[in-house]
């Protein structure tokens, strides 16, 4: 791997750093709770039908829920584990 790979990780990170709160909020998981008739909608729906009603916590829906009403911090820490799990599979492959 090279510098170029680097850079190119780098640059995927800050991408999505500023990409996940819009693109979470384009599919309806807003500060303001699940957006009516959106994609997220039909995935709340979804998870409710399949566990009897309710949507678990902890999963999928309520994960990316949360990330949307956090907004920024959300996408940081994604950011971070993102990046760390790169720079980890980099540094495997060049030791």
């Amino acid at each position: 791997m090279g510098l170029f790979t680097v850079a190119l990780a780098g640059a995927g990170a800050v991408g999505a750093f500023f990409a996940a709160p819009v693109v979470l909020a384009g599919v309806g998981f807003t500060s303001a709770g699940i957006a009516a008739g959106s994609y997220a909608a039909g995935m709340m729906s979804a998870a409710a039908v399949a566990n009897g009603g309710a949507v678990a916590a902890g999963s999928t829906v309520a994960v990316l829920q949360a990330a949307g009403a956090a907004g920024l911090p959300a996408a940081v820490s994604a950011v971070a584990a993102g990046v760390g799990a790169t720079v980890g599979w980099i540094t495997a492959r060049l030791v």
